[in-house]
């Protein structure tokens, strides 16, 4: 046998907040040894970057040490950092890719 509600009670529903996942900066590192064209190669092919926003950001590693590369989850994150290094490796470069949280 079930339960009724009994008459007037009212059901009250609750919303669950969904707090937005933590988001991680996709970083490239200096080395001395990877050419300036390969780092733009990979900001075009892995980040969907224009040419010449690949360059700018690739000056931005060359000078100050790294530079930004995106702001992802952090799934998406892990996933960028091992593609940059896999393609890194299999063209015989040092190139380091790293991700820190926002």
């Amino acid at each position: 046998m079930g339960t009724r509600p009994k008459e007037g009670t009212v059901l009250e529903t609750s919303k669950a907040r969904v707090k937005p996942p933590s988001m991680y900066k996709v970083i490239v590192l200096n080395d001395d040894y990877t050419p300036m064209e390969f780092v733009v190669i990979v900001l075009q092919k892995f980040f969907s970057m224009s040419r010449e926003k690949a360059t700018q950001v690739m000056l931005k590693v060359h000078r100050e040490g790294m530079g930004v590369c995106g702001l992802y989850p952090k799934d998406i994150a892990t996933t960028k950092v091992e593609q940059v290094a896999s393609y890194a490796k299999k063209h015989q470069h040092p190139l380091q890719c790293v991700m820190e949280e926002n």
